[in-house]
């Protein structure tokens, strides 16, 4: 590169958000570099819906379990089983899912840089100068570029020095362990949720098949608690302590999106860094490519037309069409999760035929189902029940 080349957009941060947009920026033609740290993964249960193979053209070959299940787990021990009516939730494994993003990314046409985001700077008119530290380089490489994505994670460097507020997001914080799955006594087709304080005292544990692995985790805001305590307790009482663990990860995960996503200049967010996590389920991929693809969109009216409104588009876009979903699932999760009496009347809830339904219809389809309003007043009314204590637990 010589020292008048000025890319289009550099993308930083390649996880599912990261890698999307500079796939969907890359095959229009634009010129377009992929920053990634090395060996980053991040932890995940690997739950992807089918709308999202659909929506981002995902091959079939990189599920790696089919659930048609979900089995909750009540403080006082009580399960309650979810089949899924005639669908599935895909299960992936994100080493192997982020690199075959980022790959096709690149086959688009999008430069891979491997390295480590230091800083933004500028150069004498104004344009940004995308500052890494590539791997056994001892002077740091500048990039010059008309736009920026900050893709790049819940601890975000490029929101932290670019967005107002965007270094203070509240997190909760995740940790998992891939292990070897059991020859036997193992339902490779089930996800396994456990509402229960001693393993999270304000989120859930889980174990999600991964076919011949499973992810075992938990997620928890609270200072102190230990993470890795808890997946211990959990492999232990599930009988999977004996299982060869073959990675372990831990990382925050964002509880709500901030409010601004763009610099209101040539910067915009995506992803962890923009907060796209669901409330209370903790689902992240499929709102991570979606803002990635939201962010590509307003990168590339900015750059044609100059106007750096554009980038604001990106969030507005996003909020309404997934907004509504954050909220609900925000105040289900205060509440729900706040004690484990109210754990338990939530896993009953769960029991209800048309609590399923629902619930599956609108994790596959991304959006409330309005279908059967009857189904919604009896709901409504039940959970006030249970909300004020009247129902039997």
């Amino acid at each position: 590169m010589t020292d008048c080349e000025t890319y289009d957009a550099v993308i930083v941060g390649g996880g599912p958000a990261g890698a999307t947009a500079a796939h969907d920026l890359a095959r229009t033609g634009l010129r377009v570099v992929l920053l990634d740290r090395a060996g980053r993964i991040k932890p995940c249960g690997g739950a992807v819906p089918p709308r999202l193979l659909r929506d981002f053209a995902i091959p079939e070959s990189l599920i790696v379990a089919h659930a048609t299940s979900a089995r909750i787990v009540a403080p006082s021990n009580r399960e309650v089983d979810m089949p899924i009516d005639g669908g599935f939730v895909g299960m992936v494994d994100r080493e192997v899912f982020d690199e075959w993003l980022r790959n096709r990314a690149a086959t688009a046409g999008a430069d891979r840089r491997t390295g480590t985001f230091e800083r933004i700077e500028r150069d004498a008119d104004g344009t940004a100068i995308v500052v890494y530290r590539a791997p056994d380089q001892a002077e740091s490489v500048r990039l010059r570029t008309r736009s920026v994505i900050g893709a790049d994670g819940a601890t975000s460097q490029v929101a932290r020095q670019t967005i107002r507020n965007g270094g203070k997001p509240k997190n909760v914080f995740a940790y998992h362990e891939i292990i070897r799955s059991p020859a036997e006594g193992f339902d490779g087709t089930r996800c396994d949720i456990y509402y229960q304080h001693r393993l999270s005292p304000d989120f859930y544990a889980w174990i999600f098949p991964h076919g011949e692995t499973a992810s075992v985790g938990v997620g928890s805001a609270k200072k102190g608690f230990s993470l890795k305590g808890s997946v211990r307790e959990l492999r232990e009482i599930t009988g999977l302590a004996s299982c060869e663990t073959i990675r372990s990860e831990g990382a925050p995960i964002p509880l709500r999106p901030l409010k601004k996503w763009d610099n209101g200049r040539d910067v915009v967010l995506a992803g962890d860094a923009a907060g796209v996590v669901a409330p209370a389920s903790g689902e992240g991929i499929y709102y991570a490519m979606t803002g990635g693809r939201l962010a590509a969109d307003a990168v590339r009216e900015y750059l044609a037309t100059g106007k750096a409104g554009a980038l604001a588009k990106a969030r507005s876009r996003f909020m309404k069409s997934h907004g509504l979903v954050f909220w609900v699932l925000g105040i289900m999760q205060y509440f729900w999760y706040g004690s484990d009496k109210r754990r338990e009347r939530f896993v009953k809830m769960c029991a209800d035929p048309d609590v399923q339904k629902l619930t599956w219809e609108a994790y596959m389809n991304k959006e409330f189902v309005r279908a059967r309003p009857g189904a919604h007043v009896r709901i409504f009314f039940q959970d006030l029940g249970h909300l004020f204590g009247l129902a039997k637990t």
